[in-house]
């Protein structure tokens, strides 16, 4: 035993060198993997909103999840691995970038093991208090950090500059677009691309309770600023390639997809128009931390044309507009407004340009 734990204190113990860049291939099949991790999740989240009753934990969509997540793990262990070979131990032996996603393994095996027996005592949730479980809970924020690993991976890399290339950038981006919808999941509640296109002109056709008007507005907001919110942050960072947008929405519309069966494809192509939309706004506007009101305009514009968008295409599926004006015209005016509030939050300084020049020599 004395030995045993000798070993475990040499492993942990810092080595000392300097952490090593993974190559973009190693980034590329990460991503890749946290799409198997990520569309079982998607498959799992399918079977829970559109099969009438789970008796079991151990499901062909569980299967697809846990063996999505048995990938991710063993890659980030292998990346590991490979350090501790040549003498490394402790953080040195961990790849920049994926040090978080490390630690979160062990914490998932954890809370899936809890999951298994929340299950077996309580039984299988099927309406919304699925997402308030505290095993799923903590499932989501684990898998936040082991899919999101690429984009930490990138976020410093030493042959990403200030301006990547789409391919370069491409596992971050993948890796962010998973991480955002699980947040889509967990706000399923609120989340606007969900509804049909009846269901929007229904709606904002009357300003009473019947038809809720007030749950799509409000899911709307939310839906915006999940949307939004990644974009910004990354545009602090980078100018993003053209493109980038509409890898993001691609792969947001899965979730909502999965769980409504794609019953709603139309509303859901929407957001990958308004991603083209968005790459357009950033190849005309230049938004960057340095041009701050190209930054605001861009949060306020991509938003506001991304909901118009929105009421458009639900009308011309529905057949006709919602019948209350100051709904379906003001509802893309209040997102706009949300988007450029974001973006003075996200930047409320510009950034001299030596200063961005300077972080990006450092970095």
């Amino acid at each position: 035993m004395a030995t045993v734990d000798a070993g475990v204190r040499r492993l942990i113990a810092d080595s000392g060198e300097a952490r090593t860049w993974v190559s973009p291939k190693t980034d590329l099949v990460m991503a890749l993997l946290g799409v198997w991790f990520g569309v079982g999740l998607m498959i799992d989240a399918w079977a829970h909103s559109n099969l009438a009753q789970l008796e079991t934990f151990f499901t062909p969509w569980h299967a697809a999840f846990y063996s999505g997540f048995a990938a991710v793990s063993a890659w980030i262990i292998w990346q590991v691995y490979r350090n501790v070979r040549v003498g490394r131990s402790g953080p040195a032996a961990v790849p920049n970038g994926y040090l978080a996603g490390l630690l979160a393994i062990p914490a998932f095996a954890a809370f899936g093991f809890a999951d298994l027996m929340w299950h077996t005592l309580l039984g299988i949730e099927q309406n919304i208090d699925i997402l308030f479980s505290p095993s799923h809970l903590g499932l989501i924020v684990t898998m936040m950090l082991i899919i999101t690993t690429p984009l930490r991976s990138a976020w410093n890399a030493p042959d990403v500059g200030e301006r990547p290339r789409l391919s370069r950038l491409m596992p971050a981006l993948i890796g962010l677009g998973f991480g955002v919808t699980l947040v889509s999941l967990f706000v399923s509640y609120g989340n606007a691309m969900q509804w049909s296109a009846n269901g929007i002109v229904r709606a904002f056709s009357t300003a009473g309770d019947e038809a809720n008007p007030g749950h799509l507005a409000a899911s709307m907001i939310i839906t915006n600023v999940v949307v939004l919110a990644p974009v910004l942050f990354l545009l602090r960072r980078w100018r993003l390639p053209f493109g980038s947008v509409t890898v993001l929405s691609v792969v947001g519309i899965l979730m909502p997809g999965a769980q409504t069966a794609f019953r709603n494809l139309p509303i859901l192509l929407t957001f990958v128009v308004a991603g083209l939309v968005s790459d357009l706004l950033i190849q005309w506007l230049r938004p960057s931390r340095e041009r701050r009101a190209a930054y605001w305009a861009f949060a306020g514009l991509s938003a506001f044309a991304t909901w118009s968008l929105y009421i458009a295409v639900a009308s011309l599926m529905a057949g006709q507009l919602p019948t209350v004006p100051e709904l379906w015209t003001g509802a893309p005016v209040v997102a706009g407004l949300v988007g450029f509030a974001l973006g003075a939050l996200f930047l409320p300084n510009a950034a001299p340009a030596e200063a961005v020049e300077s972080g990006a020599r450092q970095a």
